[in-house]
């Protein structure tokens, strides 16, 4: 018996070295190591600290050349419109201050707007696809020609661009007062778009929406407000679609655009119209359409310039 307990008793003097011998390694391991990450720490610290430095000088070069843009902007474009009309179409996404600003520029460029139509959500929810291509069908003007494609966004653009956009030889109404009253009622008690009082059709359309789409059906959502757009180029002298950068990406309308080259062929795109270099280059581009060209500006990586070719005095 003596001798079992001090088999036992030496069995745990030797677990208890051992725990000690790993306590003291551990300790002296952990301190290394925690010497070590403080050393990292410090050195993420002081990278950390570089590039927001690096990123609060660059936010002020963007802030002094948006403040230059915008500053020279309104001689850059003036007489660009000399005696056009634009209609403004927004969507709820679209900023309010960069719709004003847009619509101050138009105005300087020698256009008058001609009136705002505000896309509701419901325009581009597919819950209510089908409601909204019944209702635009119903609405179709006497004598206008429908596409045969039957997504809600072609046909709704068919609508909208019959009553709401001039036509392009002519410079002339494409429907009556009667027909354009009953269109704007109808979408209005639909729930999908809200019109600005006394609308009138204008030569050009821009059509002003946020940032991408989310949540459910998003990828459908984008698509709806893009095929609208490119209908409404279709159906007048031109149309700009502008967005943030944002819109540019995936489930944006600008990108859905610019995946489609049938609709980036005759669509112009601007994907900065919430700064004001972005607003020039709309302005612009509503010029270059009415000349017959059309581009991608902006920003983003599927642009091809920042803004469209500007010819200098004498050139």
């Amino acid at each position: 018996m003596i001798s079992l307990r001090y088999h036992i008793v030496s069995i745990a003097a030797v677990f208890l070295a051992l725990a000690v011998g790993v306590v003291l390694g551990s300790t002296a391991l952990n301190g290394s190591l925690l010497s070590g990450l403080s050393d990292e720490k410090g050195k993420l610290a002081t990278q950390v600290s570089d590039l927001q430095a690096q990123r609060n000088e660059l936010n002020a070069r963007l802030s002094d050349a948006d403040a230059f843009a915008g500053s020279v902007g309104p001689k850059v474009v003036a007489g660009a419109l000399d005696r056009r009309s634009v209609v403004l179409i927004t969507t709820q996404e679209a900023n309010p201050a960069d719709r004003d600003a847009l619509r101050q520029l138009i105005e300087q460029s020698g256009a008058r707007v001609s009136g705002e139509l505000q896309l509701t959500d419901s325009f581009t929810d597919p819950v209510k696809a089908d409601q909204l291509r019944q209702v635009v069908t119903r609405l179709q003007p006497a004598g206008s020609t429908f596409p045969t494609a039957g997504d809600p966004g072609t046909l709704a653009g068919a609508l909208v661009g019959s009553v709401l956009l001039l036509n392009k030889d002519t410079a002339q109404p494409q429907s009556t007062t009667d027909e354009l009253a009953a269109a704007i009622a109808g979408l209005q008690d639909g729930g999908f778009a809200n019109a600005s009082p006394g609308i009138a059709p204008g030569q050009l359309a821009l059509v002003l929406t946020g940032g991408q789409a989310t949540g459910d059906g998003a990828g459908d959502k984008a698509a709806t407000l893009a095929r609208f757009a490119a209908q409404l180029d279709r159906s007048g002298a031109g149309t700009v679609l502008a967005g943030d950068p944002a819109s540019a990406e995936g489930t944006g309308a600008i990108g859905f655009v610019r995946a489609d080259t049938s609709a980036t062929s005759i669509l112009s795109t601007v994907d900065n119209a919430n700064t004001a270099a972005g607003r020039v280059s709309t302005v612009l581009a509503l010029k270059e359409q009415l000349d017959g060209g059309t581009g991608r500006y902006g920003i983003a990586g599927n642009a091809q310039s920042p803004a469209p070719g500007v010819a200098q005095p004498g050139s």
